[in-house]
């Protein structure tokens, strides 16, 4: 993996945990980066899992739709545990 991935990955996930913290609260740019790159995980794994497939005419967009899905599972999963 080279920088540019890595990069890639982090706008990414800023924006999947910034889109996830309107639904479902909180903030700060390292809150955000945590759960959105921890939601791209699980939102991948629940788009596979169910065989749903996003299509929403750009692959940056569906990629940050699916780890802002996958972000407020997270959270509301963290929330319930805590």
């Amino acid at each position: 993996m080279d920088v540019k991935n890595i990069l890639v990955w982090c706008v990414i996930g800023l924006a999947a945990g910034f889109l996830a913290s309107i639904f479902v609260g909180g903030g700060g740019l390292v809150r955000y980066l945590i759960t959105g790159l921890i939601g791209a995980f699980v939102g991948g794994f629940l788009v596979s899992a169910t065989g749903i497939n996003i299509d929403l005419g750009n692959q940056w967009v569906n990629q940050i739709v699916i780890a802002a899905i996958g972000a407020i599972v997270v959270v509301v999963i963290a929330r319930i545990l805590a």
